[in-house]
């Protein structure tokens, strides 16, 4: 893989700029930051320096994706094997040590991951080192002064580098074929979770392989009539009831591509809308105008809420958006504290190569549900619409 030396680069501009001589990384989105590697199980490690060295410690079976990545140097364990049966955190500990000492930061000052933090899954059991990892990096790191960096890391993945926000433009495109496909074959009768499925599928069928992705996929949610007033709380799901004509479907996604994650959500009207149900997308999709407008590097991640909100305020609608109108996304899918966090009493400015999704919505209970959540960048000039499809009435409206 080709070295993302942007990425590298502002590794080395932070922990300058902190007094960090190497960051330890040990959840899979950080990996990936670091290193270009998306891990599959969760046990990898990575350790930055701030001259621009990059070492990785991966379980051996996912030496290959490892060797995939940007690092330096690749170091092996076998946790389980036929001849032992070791902890995860006692495995690590002499490869992370002959890796620290490679770099050479074994005595200096490394900040790691200590939480909490939001990790998208990447394989159907995951692990998570926790307050482990901080007993083995004393071990193995014993005359090394360690700290907590959460807040470095936030910092790092806030901005985006060029390569990394084309990754995400990747599988921007691979959802919209997904939703596209999804669409087509929405129809009054089915139920939600055989409708999920339409637009679920192709994310790993159309993903894989797509542009050169190695692992693509992700999850998608169909909630109709009444039960999409639920998709305002903190997670999606799909029942067994028949989608009737003339009720609204809202599909939630998150998917990716090799590691870089999007949140997308598009609401459907199955049949012509009736009036009250055309002016809620009026409402929401002119709040989705108006936070596109405020969006620009300098700008608060506040205002661009405080635009989007101030619509729906205005059509009476202020008390149904209950949820922020957005936050980061890209190494993460939901984490409501990744930045920007587009919220009312958020302090984050934009800046170029931040991406997170923009999500007017209005919520009724017992009787709908309708979201429009994109994805955008913020550029030099202002912001890119990264899913611009299925984006006006006519496109949302399946007769």
């Amino acid at each position: 893989m080709i070295r993302d030396t942007a990425r590298v680069e502002r590794i080395g501009r932070v922990l300058e700029e902190t007094g960090l001589d190497a960051l330890v990384a040990s959840s899979p989105a950080q990996v990936l930051m670091i290193s270009g590697y998306w891990p599959v199980v969760g046990n990898a490690l990575a350790i930055a320096c701030r001259g621009g060295r990059i070492a990785i410690v991966a379980p051996e079976d996912e030496r290959e994706l490892a060797e995939g990545g940007w690092a330096d140097e690749v170091h092996t364990f076998r946790p389980v094997s036929p001849e032992e049966l070791t902890p995860m955190d006692q495995a690590v500990r002499d490869p992370m040590a002959r890796a620290a000492q490679s770099l050479g930061v074994d005595r200096g000052r490394i900040g790691y991951e200590q939480g909490p933090t939001s990790e998208p899954a990447t394989y159907a059991a995951m692990s998570q080192y926790g307050v482990a990892i901080v007993e083995a990096l004393r071990q193995a790191l014993s005359s090394a002064e360690l700290e907590p960096a959460d807040e470095v890391f936030r910092r790092l993945a806030a901005v985006k580098t060029p390569r990394e926000l084309d990754w995400v433009r990747v599988a921007c495109r691979i959802a919209e074929q997904a939703f596209r496909c999804g669409a087509e074959r929405l129809r009054p009768g089915l139920l939600e979770t055989e409708a999920a499925a339409q637009f679920a599928v192709p994310l790993s069928t159309v993903g894989t392989g797509f542009k050169g992705v190695g692992r693509g996929g992700g999850y998608a949610w169909c909630m109709s009539g009444p039960n999409a007033a639920e998709a305002q709380g903190a997670y999606a799901r799909s029942r067994p009831k028949p989608i009737a004509r003339g009720e609204l479907a809202l599909v939630h996604c998150n998917a990716y591509a090799d590691g870089y994650w999007l949140d997308v959500t598009r609401t459907y009207c199955l049949g012509d809308p009736d009036p009250r149900q055309g002016e809620l997308f009026d409402a929401v999709l002119r709040a989705r105008a108006a936070g596109l407008e405020a969006i620009r590097p300098g700008a608060r991640a506040a205002d661009v809420d405080r635009a989007a909100r101030g619509i729906l305020v205005d059509c009476g609608l202020g008390a149904h958006f209950r949820h922020p109108a957005g936050h980061g996304v890209g190494f993460h899918a939901i984490d409501h504290n990744a930045r920007p966090r587009l919220h009312p009493k958020s302090d984050d400015v934009l800046e170029p190569g931040m991406i997170f999704n923009l999500e007017p919505a209005v919520y009724f209970d017992g009787e709908c549900g309708l979201r429009h959540c994109d994805m955008v960048a913020v550029t030099a000039e202002g912001h890119e619409v990264l899913t611009p499809f299925q984006a006006t009435l006519d496109q949302l409206i399946l007769r």
